[in-house]
């Protein structure tokens, strides 16, 4: 079980150095980011730290995280003048601050004020209108493609600079021979010669009494082939993961998405809540797990175990590992005994050769016991996450434990 993930500080840097070059190289991903010229623009605006575009595509990012269903400044008002506590926790400081230039304790103080709601409405409706007028959302002011691409950049590069500081995770950074790693020893059958255990070697020689070695002597290391591997992020959307915790969760995927598929493995995407809502089987297309991940909006339930068997049907057949990292805030709660059901796919998943982590955030004592027997029968880790910023750091320490 871990609570949270330890630093390494020597490591961390030395990961950082080395995987600053990871960050320059996403071009090189499948499904690259920039497609047209509309959108190499957008792209070198957020990338350049154009504020307004920012400021814009935090904007929609916020809104789908809160789930706010469309930009309607009339109705936008009315919520802010009539019910201003109830908006504020539904939609969110952020998007109050960004719709309209004002901090929200400032507003709350100056509500009452006839002056200042007259000023409140033209601020709310200029910034629809300039959301309209960059077609990032449209005459409805539901969003657009575009506003959805400049969201999934905003996440994109909040995501990688957060990283690069913390480093990827890895904890040793030791260049994997294209003929495995050194596992054991074994004799020597004409093997490569620089596989020669020499001091293994030596010792079998001195054992035997032989006054040099012969090759009967000799003794080479096992070298064990890393296979690929397909691992599936399965998150949790229910209504609890509304606001800071689905965002923080968007970018823990992509920082999956980015290590994994950048070291040729494949990432799969799954997105739940009292049903399986988003299935992404396991690819190296950076951009449709970066795109999905972009949309996603808060829903209701939890129900697990039509997660872990959709898992199983998703999984490629063959030989690779094949691991699912499930991230939830909350118990199963939909069936007629969901956490019997969910252990009995879990321990079906496992028969399949399927390994399976939990990530739980802010689990209760149910929760934690629950989440440690899906573990146990999952053969994975257990990670109770009570501070939602070292997500990101979680999901790829357990993604190098499997490698």
């Amino acid at each position: 079980m871990i609570e949270r993930c330890p630093g390494d500080t020597q490591s961390e840097l030395e990961e950082t150095h080395r995987l600053v070059g990871d960050f320059s190289s996403i071009d090189e991903l499948d499904g690259k980011l920039s497609r047209n010229s509309e959108e190499d623009k957008l792209m070198h605006s957020v990338m350049e730290g154009d504020k307004e575009t920012i400021e814009d595509g935090k904007l929609i990012t916020d809104s789908i995280n809160y789930g706010l269903g469309s930009f309607t400044p009339d109705i936008l008002f009315e919520s802010l003048v009539n019910e201003y506590q109830l908006t504020k926790r539904i939609v969110g400081e952020s998007i109050i601050r960004e719709l309209t230039g004002y901090d929200p304790n400032f507003i709350e103080k100056n509500l009452a004020l006839p002056e200042f709601k007259k000023q409140l409405k033209e601020k709310i409706t200029q910034t629809v209108e300039k959301l309209k007028e960059k077609g990032l959302v449209n005459k409805e002011g539901l969003i657009t493609k575009k506003g959805l691409r400049l969201s999934s950049l905003i996440l994109y590069t909040e995501e990688l600079d957060n990283l690069v500081p913390k480093g990827f995770g890895e904890k040793a950074d030791h260049k994997k021979s294209e003929y495995g790693d050194k596992t054991d020893y074994e004799a020597y059958k004409h093997q490569r010669y620089r596989d020669i255990a020499i001091r293994q070697s030596v010792k079998t020689a001195i054992r035997r009494k032989h006054d040099t070695i012969q090759t009967n002597d000799f003794k080479v290391f096992q070298r064990k082939k890393k296979g690929k591997i397909s691992i599936i992020y399965a998150m949790d959307s229910s209504g609890s993961m509304k606001g800071d915790k689905i965002d923080t969760a968007k970018k823990a995927g992509i920082a999956l998405a980015f290590k994994a598929i950048n070291e040729k493995n494949r990432v799969g995407l799954i997105i739940f809540d009292s049903e399986v809502r988003k299935i992404i089987p396991p690819t190296r297309d950076f951009l449709e797990i970066l795109e999905e991940l972009t949309k996603v909006r808060a829903g209701f339930q939890t129900d697990i175990k039509k997660v872990i068997e959709k898992a199983i049907e998703t999984f490629p057949k063959g030989n690779e590992t094949k691991h699912l990292v499930l991230l939830t805030d909350a118990l199963p709660t939909k069936g007629d005994n969901p956490e019997k059901e969910t252990l009995k796919a879990v321990s079906s998943a496992r028969n399949q050769k399927i390994t399976l982590s939990l990530i739980g955030i802010n689990l209760d004592d149910k929760g934690m016991d629950l989440a440690r027997k899906i573990t146990e029968i999952g053969d994975g880790k257990l990670y109770l996450v009570k501070d939602i910023k070292e997500l990101d750091k979680i999901i790829l320490e357990d993604y190098y434990s499997i490698k």
